[in-house]
């Protein structure tokens, strides 16, 4: 994996020297997404520069090197990414372009010449991969940044005076002198409804993220910003439930299988070490059972475990490890060593950020960095074959609470909300021989303050955002703000999806998917130079996904029926058939005892005022509610705490903190 920077600056008299000067600062500032070679290429006479930090996975040779132009010289670019499906596109351009004078076998190369030989639309259409990059059009002179289909590569790009900057991580754009940060606080109400900042927007008023599946044209004064759509999850969406496939399950197993295998074995392509993240849930165990199926010697496979009950997976990856027979290693993190990370946080992650499984994401991607280069995950199973709990817990609730007069419902809500979630955790766990395996769940108690919370709602989709919202009315706590609509927000964003489950399905797939978890494991890893690739991404998987009807995802109250049934054929039902785990820590309990001092200097008044972007007396109030035990309120504050962290990072002002870090 790679890190792409540049600048285009359309004023008159850009000095050579100076425009190398600036773009290799910019390169230099993402350095860990590239330590293997940098360079840049510079034309100062139209103004623009370009900067590649290269992490070397595909072609280790000289001929690989960026930025790289093409054979006829008018293209240039700096690319992030990895395309799959190198070895098609190299026979199509001979049979079809006639092109045969390669100077190497990277993807770069063949992505240059696809371009040069189809235009930049079709060149995208025709990849299978991940990538972001920008392009310098010689002739022309245009610039284009584009980002893959989903987004699993990074990009943004703002204009600041006369200089359109842009790169793969904001650090990149403020090592530019022509850099004016501004904390947008409309954006920042987004933040703490999603714990994260969805794409286009970013924190900084003026900055945005190129959107997936699209690419940004600029022409030769930098202006234009014209976005273009080459993919369309809704439009794939849309279009695979207007034509659902009428096959079997049975064949739809067989047809799921041979397409997972292609797109394994496609990613497993690397001329460095190759491995996988493996927690033994459904997911990661089918990318790693698929590897292993396609492999001659032993997959590598990494997972880290924790001591505390209800957030250890390690021994469920170890017996699929064994049972698969890779190459396993684990690594047990004391909560010592879990907390440590906390302080790294605002560094590695350029926006507020605040999904609390950064922490083990973190740490699972440093361990695997010691071994390999490069890693595949098992993210997407769930927005493709409806996975999460809350998928059907939300239609069930909906479905028995609507036929309740809402003045029961809100007295329930009351009723429920008056135990506190660790005794509900005590009193489930005293029935818990006696519930429904469904019921077995790791966090009872926070589970029946979510269903307080939703019970007085209105609709489905009202009880689906709220499932998924930290902050329910984000702009209580920032004076002023008034939240931008998103795909959550806008109804007219749904469209054509006409079941509960295809919208929720569809919204984690344009949201949560690319702006939480794929940035979560994209700057983690990054962050050590690791280059991860996510098989269920393949945009082949996702169009046959949105053909399969609901019923084979959804099955007795299960998600993920399909894959599950692909999963079989390689590994015992009975080492994965049990209830879902999320990759957390214990936040509730740490805010409470181990982080209590860090987090009350983080929200104290006087660095609350000092940072400005919160109403004190909500965030204190919030606070207090959490200490009192009584409710799980720890999602919510650390929503805020990595805002703080994160500004007073940002903004050179960290105070010591945990341990006597720097926040």
């Amino acid at each position: 994996m790679c890190g792409v920077a540049g600048c285009f600056e359309s004023g008159p008299g850009t000095v050579p020297q100076m425009l190398v000067k600036r773009v290799t600062a910019m390169g230099t500032a993402i350095a860990h997404r590239g330590p293997d070679d940098a360079d840049v290429w510079c034309d100062a006479g139209a103004g623009i520069g370009l900067a590649h930090r290269r992490l070397a996975v595909v072609d280790l040779s000289a001929a690989g090197h960026q930025p790289m132009r093409s054979h006829d010289e008018r293209f240039v670019v700096a690319y992030n990414g990895e395309i799959y499906n190198t070895g098609e596109l190299r026979r199509d351009l001979q049979r079809v372009a006639g092109f045969s004078s390669w100077r190497g076998h990277s993807d770069t190369e063949v992505l240059l010449e696809a371009i040069a030989a189809w235009g930049v639309k079709s060149a995208l259409q025709r990849t299978v991969g991940m990538f972001a990059f920008a392009l310098w059009d010689r002739r022309d002179r245009r610039l284009t940044l584009a980002r893959d289909r989903v987004g699993e590569k990074p990009l943004y790009y703002g204009r600041f005076g006369q200089a359109l900057l842009f790169g793969s991580e904001l650090k990149a754009l403020r090592a530019h002198p022509a850099w004016k940060g501004e904390v947008d606080q409309d954006v920042l109400a987004l933040y703490l409804r999603h714990a994260y900042v969805p794409a286009p927007f970013t924190i900084f008023r003026g900055v945005s993220k190129v959107t997936p599946g699209c690419y940004v044209q600029f022409d030769g004064n930098g202006e234009g910003s014209e976005e273009f759509a080459y993919w369309s999850a809704r439009t794939v969406a849309e279009a695979g439930l207007a034509a659902p496939t009428r096959a079997t399950e049975a064949e739809l197993v067989e047809q799921l299988d041979q397409l997972l295998r292609q797109a394994v074995l496609g990613q497993m392509q690397a001329d460095v070490p190759l491995g996988a993240f493996l927690s033994g849930g459904i997911d990661s165990s089918t990318v790693v059972a698929l590897m292993q199926s396609q492999s001659t010697r032993p997959v590598n496979t990494f997972t880290i475990g924790f001591r505390e009950p209800g957030y250890n997976e390690a021994e469920h990856a170890k017996s699929v490890a064994r049972h698969l027979g890779t190459s396993h290693t684990e690594l047990y993190v004391t909560p010592e060593e879990a907390r440590a990370v906390i302080p790294k946080l605002p560094q590695i992650y350029c926006e507020p950020f605040a999904d609390s499984s950064q922490i083990p994401t973190f740490l699972v991607s440093q361990l695997t960095r010691r071994h390999v280069t490069v890693a595949l995950s098992g993210d997407a199973g769930d927005e493709l074959f409806a996975g999460y709990n809350r998928y059907v817990f939300a239609q069930r609730l909906w479905r028995r609470l609507s036929v309740a007069p809402r003045p029961v419902r809100r007295w329930s809500a009351s009723a429920l909300r008056s135990i506190a979630p660790g005794r509900w955790d005590r009193l489930f766990g005293h029935a818990r021989p006696a519930l429904p395996q469904r019921l077995r769940v790791a966090n009872p108690g926070d589970m029946m303050h979510k269903l307080a919370a939703v019970i007085g709602l209105d609709t489905v989709d009202d009880v689906y955002r709220r499932l998924v919202s930290q902050w329910q009315d984000p702009s209580s706590a920032i004076p002023g703000a008034v939240e931008p609509r998103t795909a959550l927000t806008d109804v007219a964003a749904l469209a054509g999806l006409r079941a509960p489950l295809e919208r929720m399905t569809y919204l984690d797939l344009v949201t949560y998917l690319p702006d939480d978890i794929l940035v979560k494991v994209d700057r983690a890893a990054m962050a050590v130079s690791l280059e991860t690739r996510v098989p269920l991404l393949d945009h082949r998987v996702i169009e046959f996904a949105w053909r399969i009807p609901m019923r084979y995802k959804v099955h007795e109250g299960r998600g993920k029926h399909l894959l599950r049934a692909v999963l079989e054929r390689y590994v015992p039902r009975s080492l994965f058939d049990r209830p879902k785990m999320g990759f957390g820590i214990p936040l509730d309990s740490w805010l409470r005892v181990e982080l209590r001092d860090w987090a009350e200097s983080m929200l104290s008044p006087s660095a609350l005022h000092s940072v400005g972007a919160f109403e004190v007396g909500v965030i204190r109030n919030v606070w207090a509610r959490h200490l009192s035990g009584r409710e799980n309120l720890a999602y919510m504050l650390w929503c805020v705490l990595m805002y703080q962290a994160w500004h007073q990072h940002w903004n050179g002002t960290a105070r010591a903190g945990i341990d006597g870090h720097q926040g």
